[in-house]
């Protein structure tokens, strides 16, 4: 069919007016009108006109009841076939729009024809006008993707960042998918896998992750992580351990967004720096990142006050917790009664600045510590899992009288038990290679090791993807339980 048939078939026709039709309107209404009038006389003039009336209310009365008990008794049918043509020789009408019948077409045939699917997230930006997104969704479906979700981000500049999760069939490649997303106007496109954890909506996601923040100071670096993906968080402290400005830290109070790098005014002191060269940020991810930033610095330092009482093999009691800035000056009570060599192993530096270190290390922006008191309340072992980039470090330090009793063990299990907990797939320990005590600990995870060991300095790197770390922790000090609920086990 030409065009200029398809123009033809699309123009309104208009019915030529005959007068015949209206003649015999007009002589049924009157036929009506004199129908009317007789039953109206026979009614009043005839000899049984009451009876007559009457017989005529009870059966309009029945002929209602009647109607209305088959109206509820057949009003479940199923509706009538709408997609078989009650014609077999009709034929469609090409001028119809069939852009939704496509759509939902090649999504059932997807769904029942190929059994295998796989989940894609992709961005792509388009222009700022209408009809953009209905071309994408359009080439989605020629190629049988179903779309799970859809987000826009306006960008300033003009034109609009479309996100979409996508269930694909398995054999079509995401070269195949980018290619049909370009040919229907996106430009820019990123794609890459997705889990079924990606199947959580965008405000549920973006609520939990600010509950987790309301609950852990620790956990904003975390739950930036989440909100953006794929991407690498630095906390710069406002001064270095020297005392000095730390270059970098002066970020201010509304941030900073310079495409695939993010500066936000850390709460505590200094600035956190979000990185993502792949994939520049949106003015969208911007906000959100703020608020979640906003909304640590209202609730101010907060840490879960959960905690667990341990028996040691000769019957005394520890008690292992969070720890937190206000554990500064037991710390370094710690530090002055433990032995030079013990100070040396843990900081691998002069044993001067150990005190130094404090700050930072027990600072939740940086990561999560654990210290282990004793009934009178002596801290005699800490426990550090520290976030460093992309990567997650665990340290050790106890107290002299207190080591080859099995509290760094636990401690080292419960930290392993977090870093699950926090996503990470693997840890490592900077240590000595005389330092049996941690090795040996390390050992006793039984988990996958890696050695790496440089001019006599030892790092230990365990997969924690390989299998879950056998430890009560995540819900026991994650603030889930109160503190009535202290359950007492012996060390192993």
């Amino acid at each position: 069919m030409t065009d200029r048939d398809l123009a033809s078939a699309q123009r309104p026709r208009h019915h030529r007016h005959h007068w015949r039709r209206d003649l015999v309107e007009l002589a049924a209404l009157f036929c009506a009108v004199a129908v009317a009038d007789a039953i109206a006389n026979l009614v009043v003039h005839g000899p049984r006109g009451p009876v007559l009336l009457v017989a005529s209310a009870v059966a309009l009365l029945i002929t209602a009841a009647f109607h209305t008990w088959w109206a509820r008794r057949h009003s479940h049918a199923p509706p009538p076939d709408t997609t078989a043509p009650s014609d077999p020789g009709t034929r469609p009408d090409p001028t119809a729009d069939t852009r939704g019948t496509s759509e939902s077409t090649s999504t059932s045939t997807s769904t029942s024809t190929s059994t295998s699917t796989s989940l894609w997230r992709m961005r792509t930006t388009v222009r700022d006008e209408p009809g953009s997104l209905a071309a994408l969704c359009t080439a989605l479906a020629r190629n049988g993707v179903d779309i799970l979700t859809l987000q826009t981000h306006p960008l300033p500049e003009g034109g609009i960042v479309d996100e979409f999760l996508l269930r694909a069939p398995q054999q079509l490649p995401s070269a195949d998918l980018t290619r049909a997303i370009a040919g229907a106007g996106g430009h820019s496109t990123w794609i890459e896998r997705a889990d079924a954890h990606d199947l959580v909506d965008t405000p549920t996601r973006v609520l939990g992750l600010a509950t987790r923040t309301a609950l852990d100071a620790a956990e904003l670096p975390l739950a930036l992580r989440q909100l953006l993906g794929r991407c690498t968080i630095h906390s710069i402290p406002a001064t270095t351990l020297s005392g000095r400005p730390n270059a970098g830290a002066d970020a201010p109070v509304e941030g900073v967004l310079e495409s695939t790098v993010m500066r936000l005014r850390d709460p505590s002191g200094g600035a956190i720096t979000v990185e993502r060269p792949h994939l520049p940020f949106t003015p969208t991810e911007f906000a959100r990142a703020r608020a979640l930033v906003e909304l640590d610095t209202r609730l101010g330092p907060r840490v879960p006050r959960s905690q667990h009482v341990l028996t040691l093999p000769e019957g005394n009691e520890i008690t292992v917790r969070r720890a937190d800035g206000s554990d500064q000056a037991a710390a370094r009570a710690m530090h002055d009664r433990c032995s030079e060599r013990t100070l040396s192993l843990r900081y691998h530096g002069p044993v001067a600045d150990a005190d130094r270190y404090l700050g930072h290390l027990l600072s939740p922006r940086f990561g999560r510590t654990l210290a282990a008191t004793t009934a009178s309340g002596r801290l005699v072992a800490l426990g550090h899992l520290l976030w460093d980039g992309d990567e997650t470090e665990v340290a050790l330090l106890i107290e002299d009288d207190w080591q080859r009793r099995g509290i760094g063990s636990e401690l080292l299990r419960r930290l392993l038990a977090m870093a699950v907990e926090a996503g990470c797939d693997s840890v490592y320990a900077v240590t000595q290679a005389s330092n049996t005590g941690m090795v040996a600990a390390m050992r006793g995870l039984g988990l996958p090791l890696d050695y790496q060991i440089e001019e006599g300095t030892l790092v230990i790197t365990a997969r924690l993807d390989a299998r879950p770390v056998g430890s009560p922790l995540p819900y026991e000090l994650s603030g889930e339980l109160p503190l009535a609920d202290r359950a007492h086990r012996p060390l192993r």
